[in-house]
């Protein structure tokens, strides 16, 4: 069982991949859709302190093009359903 209020607040620390969040069978359309939002929110935030040299990990820079791909996929973007 995925716990969801982890996801939430940290969707790298329970998923791998934003497809692990598509193909999770005990998620809803809409919880899948909060999850991949907040996961873009937090790659837009490493993306910036990356870019003032704030950042101390290594960025996948390919996530957020694979986050907005998956909230394609749900008929969904960053900010409406």
């Amino acid at each position: 069982m995925v716990d969801i209020e982890k996801a939430l607040l940290d969707p790298t620390a329970v998923f791998g991949h934003p497809k692990d969040v598509l193909s999770h069978p005990e998620l809803s359309r809409e919880q899948k859709i909060e999850i991949l939002r907040r996961w873009a929110y937090d790659a837009k935030e490493l993306e910036v302190a990356d870019e003032e040299n704030m950042h101390h990990e290594t960025l996948n820079e390919d996530i957020l093009d694979e986050i907005l791909q998956a909230l394609s996929e749900l008929g969904a973007g960053l900010m409406n359903n």
